[in-house]
This record gives C-alpha cells, sequence and structure tokens, in this order.
C-alpha cells in the first residue's frame, strides 16, 4: 500500500448525508472511513466552510453534528490561507482554466501534498501536475493504489 494523501471535496463530506441518495452516501461513508483508517485525509479551510454551510442548509444536518464533524475534520489540518495558496491558485486559473474556487482547490492540495483529489466536480482523470482528480462515487479506495 503506497502512502499517497488525498485531498476531499466538500460534495465528499456533504454526500456522507445525503438520504435521498444512498449509492452516494454509502461511497461517502466507505470514502471516508477508509482515509481515516489510513490517515490519508486532506482538505482545507474553504471546503470546511463549504461544508459547513451545506450540510445545514440543503441536508438539514443539526448544526451540533456538522460543527461535530468540522472539529473533526481538523484533525486533518488545514493549510492556513496566505498570499502564496492564492497566487497559486491564480497560477491553476490561469493554466487550467478553472474557476478561483476550484483553483484554490487544488492548490490546497498541492500545498498538503495529496496525489489525488477525490471530487465529482472536476472531470475523472484529470492531472493538475502531480494531482490526479478521482470521482469516489465511481472509483472505491482499493482502485486508486
Amino acid at each position: 500500500m503506497n502512502g499517497d494523501r488525498y485531498f476531499i471535496d466538500s460534495n465528499v463530506l456533504l454526500y456522507r448525508y445525503d438520504e435521498l441518495n444512498p449509492v452516494k452516501r454509502d461511497h461517502a461513508k466507505l470514502w471516508l472511513a477508509w482515509l481515516w483508517e489510513n490517515n490519508r485525509g486532506a482538505l482545507s479551510w474553504q471546503v470546511l466552510q463549504e461544508f459547513y454551510w451545506n450540510a445545514l442548509r440543503k441536508f438539514r444536518v443539526p448544526p451540533e453534528v456538522a460543527r461535530h464533524r468540522v472539529q473533526l475534520m481538523f484533525e486533518w489540518k488545514p493549510p492556513d490561507v496566505t498570499i502564496g495558496l492564492i497566487e497559486r491558485a491564480w497560477h491553476w486559473t490561469d493554466q487550467a482554466q478553472v474557476t478561483f474556487w476550484d483553483a484554490l482547490i487544488v492548490a490546497a492540495a498541492e500545498r498538503t501534498k495529496c496525489r489525488y483529489l477525490l471530487s465529482e466536480d472536476f472531470q475523472t482523470g484529470r492531472q493538475f501536475g502531480y494531482i490526479t482528480v478521482v470521482n469516489p462515487f465511481k472509483t472505491s479506495p482499493e482502485q486508486t493504489h
């Protein structure tokens, strides 16, 4: 087993609470359990903020549950937002023609030295330098290593 790290987009955290989509919910739970057990997860403040807001609004997660999840996810030590992170996001905006918000995700994945970016919002298989996008709802953890 390799030691690659996986950057988690907010949709993985959110689908864990999606009662209307049991397939995605089960994939999200599988990935999150695997990442915790293997200490391979990473995320950013942006992801935590998006998760918290959307968990409350879209999935009606009780605030205390969403707050507890954010506190747990903090153990993956999201990188601080610095001018360097923003400048790197500008690089990806220019080079990869992605939105600034997506570029911040990529820059944070780089900063946390992730090999994979788990998201359904990016094109599966797309490369950002050494980072490869993986759709966690179509791929299991065993298929990435």
